[in-house]
């Protein structure tokens, strides 16, 4: 069975809440990219090189990589041929297939966070300035206070204006503590204190935030290392995530930010802020494209609860939902 076939079977068991979040949180993405495509069926009376042209672009705008739409639209092509397909309308159902399959084909999919129940679990968060990492840790305390966790933060970018107060803001709201230093002061020095702070007090998870001055690699690269190298004098198997924020609505600048950190640091997962923002859904291929790095939280609106751990098979229905009720 298609994954077009089944994807309502299967999310009937899953959190109608959930389901809500994604369709709602996507409905841009979804109303751009839908129509597109079937607009494009419309047009067409038979499929020929001008519709699989029309298609790659359709493909690309929507912010899915390049190399991603030649293999999706060469797929494509082959079951056309399989299957005798003259009919453009009848394209949607392997459409969504191909997406589907190539993202989870040769995938590290886990969108799990790696606890260890043995010792402190430190998550540093990175990204660049404007990319709602602040706020994306805020939401991830909340979530992991909700799964019953204690958790501190400590606040590490000491180099943008605000972005100490902003995160004891958040602090305070979520009733954990935070960790902070001097504007201007030392990172590390921040993220020592936190450590020794969350060992004493048999926190379960450390969430560190750094600065975000991507434009100076050699010493954001610099920072990051001393950071690693200081939590793993206290926590050996640390950090255990290294996260990466992007915002989806900065597109394929996003995909090059990505670039651009994992050659600075070793990247667990991404996390995409601003889903709910943009009509360009596609840059989650583009990312697995690119780095195969998973992701592992999306967020989809300004509530606390709508970071949502990524699920596949809930982003193509919430991408695709206008091609699903043809």
């Amino acid at each position: 069975m298609g994954f077009f076939s089944k994807i309502k079977e299967t999310l009937v068991g899953k959190s109608a809440k959930q389901n809500d979040k994604y369709v709602a949180g996507l409905d841009k993405s979804n109303t751009s990219f839908s129509s597109k495509i079937n607009e494009l069926a419309a047009r067409y009376r038979e499929i020929d090189d001008d519709y699989f042209e029309e298609l790659e672009n359709i493909l690309i705008m929507s912010d899915v990589g390049v190399n991603m739409v030649m293999t999706i639209v060469d797929e494509i092509k082959k079951e056309v041929r399989l299957q005798n397909i003259k009919d453009p309308k009848e394209i949607n159902e392997i459409i969504i297939d191909k997406m589907f399959v190539i993202y989870a084909n040769d995938s590290y999919m886990t969108t799990k966070i790696n606890y260890d129940s043995e010792d402190l679990t430190v998550i540093l968060m990175i990204g660049v300035n404007g990319a709602g990492k602040t706020t994306t840790i805020a939401k991830l305390a909340h979530m992991m206070l909700n799964e019953g966790k204690t958790v501190m933060v400590a606040a590490g970018d000491t180099f943008r204006a605000g972005a100490i107060d902003q995160l004891d803001v958040w602090a305070k709201r979520l009733g954990i503590e935070c960790i902070k230093g001097k504007e201007g002061g030392d990172p590390s020095s921040v993220v020592f204190d936190a450590l020794k702070r969350a060992k004493e007090n048999n926190v379960d998870v450390l969430i560190c935030d750094t600065a975000g001055r991507l434009q100076n690699k050699v010493n954001l690269m610099n920072e990051l290392e001393k950071m690693n190298r200081i939590i793993k004098r206290v926590v050996p198997q640390g950090p255990q995530e290294t996260l990466l924020v992007i915002d989806a609505t900065t597109g394929q600048n996003g995909v090059s930010q990505a670039q651009e950190f994992s050659k600075i640091t070793n990247i667990t997962g991404l996390v995409l802020t601003k889903m709910d923002g943009t009509a360009k859904g596609g840059i989650v291929l583009s990312i697995k494209d690119a780095l195969n790095i998973p992701v592992k939280f999306v967020g989809l609106g300004e509530q606390m609860d709508d970071l949502q751990e990524f699920d596949l098979e809930q982003y193509i229905y919430g991408l695709c939902k206008g091609l699903l009720e043809k």
